[in-house]
């Protein structure tokens, strides 16, 4: 008999919802068949078959919350099919007992005295007031970890969270009978309540400002449209808007650091590598893959980093790690036709670019009326690290790459 476990969820990411199984009690399964869905914090991830068999017990059944390491099923050996499944039904109640066992002497080690504690763990004790003696550790001789004392304090912001978020539907007024037989109630996913409670977080916590410009797209459209089908056959991947903006945004970061800057506690901390964030819209929410050391790429290394993430979002197969890092995010509200938005801030980053629907307008040129392609430019920052001035250049800078997209070329 072969137990099916949560496998490791990512850096601070510790519990996961039951999706849905694909298998039921009795059927066959092959080495490495997907089994079941589990929806995390950031990812959707499919647990493989550890071993052939037929699936016995399923201890963890749709929509409940399961930990690192919580046993979901049992695989049996063989194929004798759907009536030897129940069996190890009996033997399969005191697991849990016995997972208790295990994990309780893993607080123990936690009471660790402070000389034991790496720094990282020290420092986010003090910043949080998360005591890491109450955190059970994951590291050699259960040491508590970073990783652990971030996922305490993940732990601590969602239960405090819930008790703003529920007001509201605790004073609901209830519908008319006529209009309540025609509702629908539907539990949020792990994702998207996890999505509704950073972007809330990061209203509160920032002091979160937009400022909007437009730019002429005029020489980027025709750029792309000379070189997309050369450009295509040589690279193997198409030529976009998005690669352009990444590259403008990147030079705009390098001549103003502080929108690539963080705050962490009292000091701020400016990252001297350009991981830009690309957020890309799916069927269960939000997802933003990061793009990393895109000032090291070229824009056809670009192109294809962000090809190769849609293709992932669209499938279900992006990993935690393509979503971690980022210092900037860009998000393209255009695509849905958005003429003008205002993006929340993707924290603890200080600053996200908004692109839009690019609309013909008629626009003063040399003291002549002319149609141009136009798209309105929005950038959200945090004013606690950027000032008026600085967010204002960073996006005259951008501004001026893409009209002028000979400065990308020359690193201008």
């Amino acid at each position: 008999m072969t137990e099916i476990r949560v496998p490791t969820l990512g850096e601070s990411v510790t519990e996961a919802t039951i999706g849905k199984w694909f298998k039921k009690p009795g059927d066959a399964v092959a080495v490495d068949e997907p089994l079941v869905e589990l929806e995390t914090d950031k990812v959707t991830i499919e647990v493989p078959a550890p071993a052939a068999g037929v699936l016995g017990e399923i201890t963890a059944k749709d929509g409940e919350t399961v930990g690192v390491g919580a046993l979901l099923g049992q695989i049996q050996e063989g194929g004798a099919g759907a009536k030897a499944a129940p069996a190890p039904e009996k033997k399969a109640a005191p697991a849990p007992a016995a997972e208790e066992k295990k994990a309780a002497p893993a607080a123990a080690p936690a009471a660790q005295p402070p000389a034991g504690q790496a720094p990282s763990v020290q420092r986010i004790a003090s910043e949080t007031g998360v005591d890491p003696s109450k955190v059970e550790g994951s590291g050699k001789d259960n040491r508590v970890t970073k990783g652990d004392m971030l996922a305490a304090v993940e732990r601590a912001a969602a239960a405090a969270t819930p008790v703003a978020q529920t007001t509201p539907v605790a004073v609901r007024a209830p519908s008319p009978a006529d209009d309540a037989s025609r509702e629908e109630r539907v539990k949020m996913t792990r994702l998207r309540a996890t999505i509704a409670r950073r972007l809330k977080e990061a209203q509160n916590s920032a002091a979160m400002l937009t400022t909007f410009n437009e730019v002429d797209m005029t020489e980027v459209m025709a750029l792309r449209t000379r070189y997309k089908d050369l450009f295509e056959k040589k690279y193997g991947t198409k030529l976009g808007f998005m690669g352009f903006f990444v590259r403008a945004c990147v030079q705009a970061l390098k001549d103003i650091p502080a929108v690539n800057a963080e705050i962490d506690g009292g000091d701020l901390i400016y990252k001297n590598y350009y991981h830009i964030g690309v957020a890309v819209g799916t069927d269960k929410g939000l997802v933003v893959p990061v793009v990393r050391d895109a000032d090291q790429l070229g824009l056809a290394g670009v192109e294809k980093a962000i090809s190769d993430f849609g293709k992932k979002a669209r499938d279900g197969a992006l990993k935690l790690e393509d979503m971690q890092g980022g210092t900037f995010t860009i998000s393209n509200g255009g695509v849905y036709g958005s003429l003008m938005s205002t993006p929340i801030l993707n924290a603890p980053q200080s600053g996200i670019l908004g692109m839009h629907k690019i609309q013909e307008r008629p626009m003063a040129i040399g003291g002549k009326i002319e149609i141009r392609p136009m798209m309105y430019l929005a950038l959200s920052y945090d004013h606690r690290i950027v000032d008026g001035k600085e967010a204002v250049t960073f996006l005259v800078r951008v501004k001026e790459s893409l009209e002028d997209p000979a400065r990308l070329v020359m690193d201008l």
